[in-house]
């Protein structure tokens, strides 16, 4: 059977059901406690963006601070590092141990590293806990999206997953206004800007007492403990039971579709992660350089620009759900990839003062980041759920090595490549075209469609 008669999914009666017109407290709850644990995920992560440079200067020695951005890239390279291997990693344990309770282990997990961060006394033990801190970011991302993919109704289920997602671009607004307020403080600002990343732990007492694990997961749960039970008293066990023995990674990826369709996420969310970077990178730069060349200030358009692309991200998030669920995933996917591929060679080759790098600044925001909420929709609807919380981990971070990969090879592609402006240009334009191309053979259109059990 080829691969497209695999991704053929049957077709279903039209009209609301009633899941779709009554969304329980509990799926409520879980939305909006999920949803907070990615906001101080986006603050975390933005926080070190932001504090990065003037927490290596208080710690580093003469010999680190001669070549600042170096330091500072491993700090960013580190966090990536650790997120891609707590998220791998976390996967596995949602699908065995629960959503539910990884979610609250990954919460506790980063809210602690990053208290630990602020006492940080040298680079090494900074760089140490930042790594630390990343596998616990990258560990909420897999259980919060199977347990809102599980629960929410499938005509809805796109645009709870855009909340879930707006949450890191709330996070990192949050950050910017927190460092705005904080900086004045003195030399230990940056300390007590992580500090306040500790605050997530008490949400961990929200998720004891207000969220369950959905029953399509926790059925399956007891189907593998019935089939355990029987294997070990030597009867015979039906052989899908027999599958869910075996490790959750194995179980999914050694199905070819299954591993055909992982390889193709994997494509178009590494491209999306470059294209991010690559652009996201450079654009408080370029506006903080536009601003010198009209004799204003270029730290503070620059920190503008970073804010306002940012920010944007939000009704971005949002409306790609709405969308999503409204005209499909697959098209939703193409609109925004294209505008991308757009809006890029605009920014860079046609701005020409900061008040208008501003305005592409926030339509940048809104499509770029706001792209990124086609994962949290689109990735839980092609995998069992058996597997679903290992193989949308595994992509989505295995994606962050990329992310690795680019922090510490901005300033080469801009020497490579001739200066921001191309560099930016070439490496965007190039990235959503692969990514265009992609979507089509991506896997099936999923909007409406119950999840895969």
């Amino acid at each position: 059977m080829s691969d497209l008669q695999n991704d053929v999914s049957p077709p279903r009666t039209l009209g609301p059901s009633p899941a779709v017109r009554h969304i329980d407290k509990s799926s409520r709850r879980a939305l909006f406690a999920s949803w907070l644990g990615w906001t101080f995920d986006g603050f975390e992560t933005y926080a070190l963006v932001l504090v990065g440079p003037t927490a290596v200067m208080a710690v580093g020695t003469e010999a680190q601070l001669a070549d600042l951005p170096t330091y500072v890239s491993g700090l960013l390279a580190a966090t990536l590092a650790g997120w891609a291997l707590g998220g791998i990693l976390a996967g596995f344990a949602a699908d065995r141990l629960g959503r539910r309770r990884t979610l609250i282990l990954s919460i506790l997990w980063y809210a602690l590293f990053t208290g630990l961060t602020a006492l940080a006394p040298d680079y090494w033990w900074l760089l140490t806990l930042r790594f630390i801190t990343g596998m616990g970011l990258g560990a909420e991302w897999g259980s919060a999206t199977a347990l809102i993919g599980e629960l929410w109704p499938d005509r809805s289920r796109g645009r709870a997953a855009a909340v879930l997602q707006s949450g890191f671009g709330v996070g990192a607004v949050i950050a910017a206004l927190a460092w705005y307020l904080l900086e004045p403080v003195g030399d230990n600002a940056w300390r007590y800007l992580f500090l306040i990343g500790t605050l997530p732990a008490l949400i961990v007492l929200y998720v004891r007492r207000a969220v369950r694990d959905p029953e399509m997961w926790t059925s399956v749960r007891d189907r593998r403990r019935k089939a355990k039970a029987a294997q070990e008293a030597g009867n015979t066990v039906a052989a899908a039971d027999r599958e869910l023995l075996r490790s959750p990674f194995t179980a999914v990826f050694s199905q070819p579709h299954l591993r055909r369709r992982g390889l193709r996420l994997l494509v178009l969310t590494v491209v999306s992660v470059i294209g991010l970077y690559a652009v996201s990178a450079w654009i408080p730069a370029y506006t903080a350089q536009l601003a010198k060349d009209t004799g204003e200030t270029g730290t503070r358009w620059g920190a503008n620009a970073g804010l306002v692309f940012n920010g944007a991200s939000v009704p971005g998030y949002l409306l790609l759900g709405y969308l999503a669920d409204r005209w499909g995933r697959k098209p939703t996917m193409l609109l925004y990839y294209s505008v991308s591929a757009a809006v890029v060679p605009v920014f860079f080759c046609a701005v020409h003062t900061p008040q208008a790098a501003l305005a592409v600044a926030a339509v940048a925001g809104f499509f770029i980041l706001g792209q990124f909420a086609w994962m949290p929709i689109y990735m839980p609807e092609l995998f069992p759920t058996s597997g679903r919380a290992t193989a949308i981990s595994t992509v989505f971070n295995s994606a962050r090595i990329a992310d690795a990969l680019v922090t510490l090879g901005t300033g080469m592609l801009i020497s490579l490549l001739g200066g921001i402006t191309a560099a930016a240009t070439i490496v965007g334009v190039v990235m959503y075209a692969i990514a265009i191309a992609t979507v089509w053979f991506v896997g099936p259109e999923t909007k409406g469609q119950p999840l895969p059990r």
